[in-house]
């Protein structure tokens, strides 16, 4: 089995991108990221992440038609991939288990 490499920014923006569904594009996908972790997120680092999940085969991309409101200039949609899903159940999966083995004092901590 291919190793699974996951960061967590590209979990993030591969989750965000599933939430999204077809509304998943670059302005999208970075508002809704910077809603949830409350700071900002540069373009570049998001484009980066999802050139990173595609070339994985984890999201794909497709050209939308052109829209008065953008100039004329088309936006680029992503969508997560069956891949990338099976990739974030994956990730899912090693977490819960890792979290399932913590001590119960360390889990009481976590909670306090």
């Amino acid at each position: 089995m291919k190793k699974l490499t996951l960061g967590a920014f590209e979990e993030l923006v591969l989750l965000t991108t599933g939430v999204l569904q077809d509304n998943a594009y670059g302005v999208t996908i970075k508002q809704e990221l910077e809603k949830e972790l409350k700071k900002k997120i540069s373009l570049g680092a998001l484009y980066a992440a999802l050139q990173r999940l595609e070339e994985k085969g984890w999201v794909s991309s497709r050209i939308g038609g052109i829209t008065e409101k953008k100039g004329g200039r088309r936006k680029q949609y992503f969508d997560i991939t069956k891949e990338g899903i099976s990739a974030l159940n994956e990730v899912r999966e090693m977490r819960n288990e890792l979290f399932n083995r913590l001590p119960e004092t360390k889990i009481n901590w976590l909670k306090s």
